[in-house]
């Protein structure tokens, strides 16, 4: 059966598939990243996973897969097939390409996360049918992904759809990345867990918590997550203005909160606008599994250049 290695590698854990060729997932299985290892250990339980992966196929589905796609966070060069950077798994300049195509025998696709999840909700997901959509996923950071014609916009050197480092608060909240007033530093997940948590007098609360208690009435809340939706508008508009897309789809952990998060967000987005046209916002479709169909979907598009007679390596 024709099918592909499907590889999310996440900070904490890997999240992996083979799928056929119809979409269906035929094996799923997850792994620990084993980032306490540091980056050397990473790469090889990586290598190890998607052999392992390789291995079942052959035994259980009649032959191995024909191809793989991972998807990774930090810098990607999808053109190289390198990993330049990851804060999170401490790698830089890995060849992950290379080294996943020699390890498997096969053609390997290297994507970013969020812009491999954005392919998968613009082809299967809230996206599916838009010609240009943005899609931005609100996590421990903010990121996004630039839908055009069927495929995902890179940039020139693998930065495309860094919203989340948009400067929305000049000379605010410094950034990991250098900068001050980040979006990132005000409207993702990790900002408003942390500022309702002081706010709270909770420590362990999180953003989740503050949505509730938005839900509930809670004045306080509702100033912590006003601001973060405040910023969150701000941002999304100057992407909105410089990228025209017909369709906005926000995912991620914040946007779990529903209509907490999509009301208000909608009305900010439109109090902002003059003379751009507003987009359709919608949630993303596909939750956490949005990085691993991605990573699917950049193997398939490899197949289309392996006839279907080819003999793989076994």
């Amino acid at each position: 059966m024709r099918h592909v290695i499907a590889l999310d590698v996440g900070g904490t854990s890997m999240k992996a598939a083979l799928v056929g060729e119809d979409g269906a997932v035929l094996h799923h299985a997850r792994r620990e990243t084993g980032r306490e290892g540091g980056p050397d250990a990473v790469v090889e339980g990586l290598l190890a996973f998607a052999a392992d992966l390789r291995a079942h196929g052959a035994e259980h589905l009649g032959a191995p897969a024909l191809a793989a796609g991972v998807a990774v966070p930090g810098t990607v060069d999808e053109a190289t097939g390198t990993a330049l950077y990851s804060a999170n798994l401490g790698w830089r300049d890995v060849p992950l390409r290379a080294l996943l195509a020699e390890r498997l025998g096969m053609p390997v696709a290297l994507g970013h996360d969020v812009r491999t999840g954005g392919l998968a909700e613009g082809r299967a997901g809230a996206g599916r049918g838009a010609d240009r959509f943005l899609f931005v996923a609100l996590g421990t950071g903010i990121a996004g992904a630039i839908g055009l014609a069927g495929g995902v916009e890179a940039g020139a050197n693998g930065f495309a759809g860094e919203i989340g480092h948009i400067v929305v608060r000049p000379g605010g909240r410094p950034c990991p990345c250098g900068q001050t007033g980040c979006l990132e530093r005000y409207a993702s997940a990790a900002a408003v867990g942390t500022a309702w948590a002081r706010l709270s007098g909770r420590p362990d609360a999180d953003a989740a918590d503050c949505a509730r208690a938005v839900a509930a009435g809670d004045p306080d809340a509702a100033r912590v997550w006003t601001e973060a939706v405040d910023a969150l508008a701000d941002g999304l508009v100057t992407a909105l203005t410089l990228l025209d897309p017909g369709t906005l789809i926000v995912g991620g952990g914040l946007a779990e909160a529903g209509d907490v998060l999509f009301r208000p967000l909608g009305a900010a987005i439109e109090r902002r606008l003059t003379f751009q046209a507003a987009p359709v916002l919608l949630p993303a479709a596909l939750g956490d599994g949005a990085g691993c169909l991605g990573a699917a979907l950049l193997a398939q598009d490899l197949l289309q250049h392996i006839p279907q007679t080819t003999e793989v390596r076994t």
